[in-house]
């Protein structure tokens, strides 16, 4: 059978602190430097610098929420993978094999270039559009529709 260790209080008994320091050492809040965050601009000042060094100040920066411009992009693969759905939906036409789709209608403010275009695609409404969207529409033989710079 396992020995039970005593607990600390018993080995303390007969001492007026009891491990607490000075008699009045376990009563309040003021042993331990105030309650919750007290002290944290004072004498608890480091602890909260190695807890949370960011507790204190401002960081980063926000931007003025009229100057920021949320535009709309999208891949021109995912305009390829979608084009037939477009169709479907009365969102573009198709003359033989090519797709006529105006982008500003669908809400799409940028053209990025990632993804496969295996369709050609006659791109109207375009507002932006990166070089490597443009070469691959155009390498495959489709139109980009831009506004006069």
């Amino acid at each position: 059978m396992q020995k039970r260790t005593p607990k600390k209080i018993n080995k303390l008994r007969g001492q007026r602190s009891a491990g607490y320091g000075f008699t009045k050492g376990h009563r309040a809040a003021g042993q331990r430097g105030g309650k919750g965050m007290a002290g944290t601009k004072k004498h608890h000042y480091i602890k909260v610098m190695t807890e949370n060094p960011h507790y204190f100040g401002k960081w980063g920066f926000k931007r003025p929420q009229k100057v920021i411009e949320n535009k709309v992009a999208l891949n021109v693969g995912e305009i390829d993978e979608a084009a037939d759905r477009l169709v479907a939906n009365g969102l573009a036409t198709m003359t033989g094999k090519r797709y006529k789709i105006d982008v500003s209608k669908l809400g799409i403010d940028r053209i990025l270039g990632s993804g496969k275009v295996l369709k050609k695609l006659d791109l109207t409404g375009v507002q932006a559009i990166t070089n490597r969207a443009r070469e691959k529409v155009t390498g495959i033989g489709g139109t980009i529709d831009l506004p006069a710079e």
